[in-house]
């Protein structure tokens, strides 16, 4: 549903010059009067140095330590389809810095990047595969690598997306890597919009306010008007943003449309409900009338990450930080259907191990997805979103049952002397894994099952793909100084992930071989 490309480039030098017209379109052309109206400050966008005092904020990860699948049979957890760590992680790095251990999340390091799974068959909208071969890092071990690859849309028009862009205009975003690139960040999805269509503009600095109204998105010098005159200035009432933007889908409101508020911040909620709770109580009391929320990160000194990604899960919908132009491009062109269409939300998934096959098992990432075991069958528990066309990956390290293979950290029961194993453990089944979602459309839950095996498959016969995924959670384990990973080298990370770039159209595979090698140089500097 592309139209025609107008001069993005063009564009772009423009707000960098911190051109256009000095008030928001809806000041111009009588923004109807239902809308609160205002113009931000005029304050030109001028590039800066990291600030001098570096307040940016990042939750602390708990680690998951392997688990035994007697005591312990079930790991279960949401779906994450985030990519915001792999790209804050990039930015520290070329910055000549290696990121705090809060700021690695290792599936999005994975999730980051889409591998070859085949697209899903019948009316389901998803696919399951799993493949298992030695673990590189641990050859006594084995590694489990699950993928989970979402329809694309071949043939069929996708929805129509009504957008309203959430915009930050404080005083933070006065930086170029702030205010400028969200502008030319925006102007390259609207670019990819058709008269089907719709787009919206609020800022909030201070107090909030409607800078377009909804606009068909062939309107497009409309648009381009509203957005280069965005400038920043002032305090962050975040929360008042959120509840206008959520006003203005509310009464444009589609039932087959894509309904998405799209924040663009750098999270410094500092005015109003600024409370990362009170956030999420605002954001979750608006979710269910199907209005999904976003969440784009941009800047640095000052990022607040955990925030973000707090927001976006509890809305629905996806977290990504663009530090580059390149980065908006693949989130917002390239990958445009995955990040603005969900088809299957609150996605849970849960695994079960054999104990005949399996003597512990740990879950690589997704600790702040972790779910209780009973959670996955209560539907009125939140999970995660996929979106057109996403693959998702998860990898387990598994110790397999060995004649002398113990538990060490098995706690001694008083009232259980084991459980006695059924007929379907013999069957040589390394785990079954469970899905359950909803229909974005009507609620309706779903559920499916698989069946995995381990075939003993080597490493190195592995498909490219699974020794790229390996060498990318080695990464993440190395850059988090993560207790599993002290046998891993930085050389061998660049030769898994060398013996996994096959298929690289964009480049990114590439791309992250260069942050290996600047990682290396950068933990020798330090050690």
């Amino acid at each position: 549903m592309r139209t025609a490309n107008l001069p993005i480039a063009t564009l772009a030098l423009l707000i960098l010059a911190g051109c256009g017209p000095e008030a928001p379109l809806s000041e111009q052309s009588g923004a109807v009067s239902d809308y609160e109206s205002v113009a931000p400050s005029a304050t030109p966008a001028t590039a800066s140095a990291e600030p001098e005092f570096n307040t940016e904020e990042y939750d602390y990860i708990a680690e998951n330590e392997f688990e035994n699948p007697l005591q312990n049979p079930l790991s279960t957890f949401a779906i994450d389809v985030d990519t915001a760590s792999y790209s804050n992680v990039r930015r520290m790095l070329r910055q000549g810095k290696l990121p705090p251990a809060g700021a690695v999340r290792i599936e999005e390091l994975v999730n980051y990047f889409s591998y070859d799974y085949p697209q899903p068959d019948g009316e389901r909208p998803f696919s399951v595969n799993s493949e298992v071969a030695d673990c590189p890092w641990a050859p006594e071990h084995r590694l489990v690598r699950i993928g989970i690859q979402g329809r694309r849309f071949a043939g069929d028009a996708p929805p129509p997306c009504h957008l309203v862009f959430l915009v930050d205009c404080s005083g933070s975003m006065n930086d170029a890597n702030k205010l400028p690139l969200v502008k030319e960040s925006i102007l390259m999805l609207v670019n990819e919009l058709d008269g089907r269509d719709s787009v919206a503009v609020v800022s909030y600095a201070g107090s909030s306010g409607v800078v377009l109204k909804p606009t068909p998105a062939d309107r497009k010098q409309e648009i381009i008007n509203a957005v280069t005159g965005l400038r920043s200035g002032g305090g962050t009432n975040g929360a008042a943003g959120v509840e206008t933007a959520y006003a203005l889908l509310a009464r444009e409101f589609d039932p087959n449309a894509v309904n998405r508020v799209i924040v663009c911040t750098d999270g410094d909620f500092n005015i109003g409900a600024s409370s990362q709770d009170e956030l999420i109580r605002l954001i979750e009391a608006k979710r269910d009338i199907g209005i999904e929320l976003s969440v784009l990160g941009f800047g640095m000194g000052n990022y607040k990450d955990s925030r973000m990604e707090q927001l976006a899960d509890h809305g629905n919908g996806n977290y990504a930080y663009i530090d580059t132009e390149r980065e908006a491009r693949k989130v917002l062109v390239s990958e445009r259907e995955g990040t603005l269409i969900t088809i299957a939300k609150d996605v849970k998934i849960q695994v079960e191990f054999n104990p005949q096959e399996v003597a512990s098992y740990r879950l690589i990432g997704y600790e702040n997805r972790k779910m209780a075991a009973q959670d996955f069958t209560d539907d009125s528990k939140d999970a995660g979103e996929i979106g057109a066309g996403h693959s998702v990956t998860a990898l387990y390290e598994i110790v397999p049952v060995t004649a002398d293979s113990t538990d060490e950290n098995a706690i001694p029961l008083r009232y259980q002397a084991g459980r006695e194993l059924s007929e379907e453990a013999q069957t040589g089944e390394l785990f079954t894994l469970k899905l359950r979602y909803k229909d974005p459309g009507t609620d309706a839950v779903d559920a499916l099952e698989f069946r995995g095996f381990d075939l003993g498959g080597k490493f190195a016969q592995a498909s490219p793909d699974f020794r790229f995924a390996a060498a990318v959670a080695a990464y993440g384990m190395r850059l988090r100084d993560s207790q599993f990973s002290h046998n891993i080298g930085w050389a061998d990370i660049e030769s898994w992930a060398t013996q996994g770039d096959q298929i690289d159209e964009f480049g990114y595979r590439s791309e992250f071989l260069e942050l290996v090698r600047l990682a290396e140089s950068l933990s020798s500097q330090d050690s």
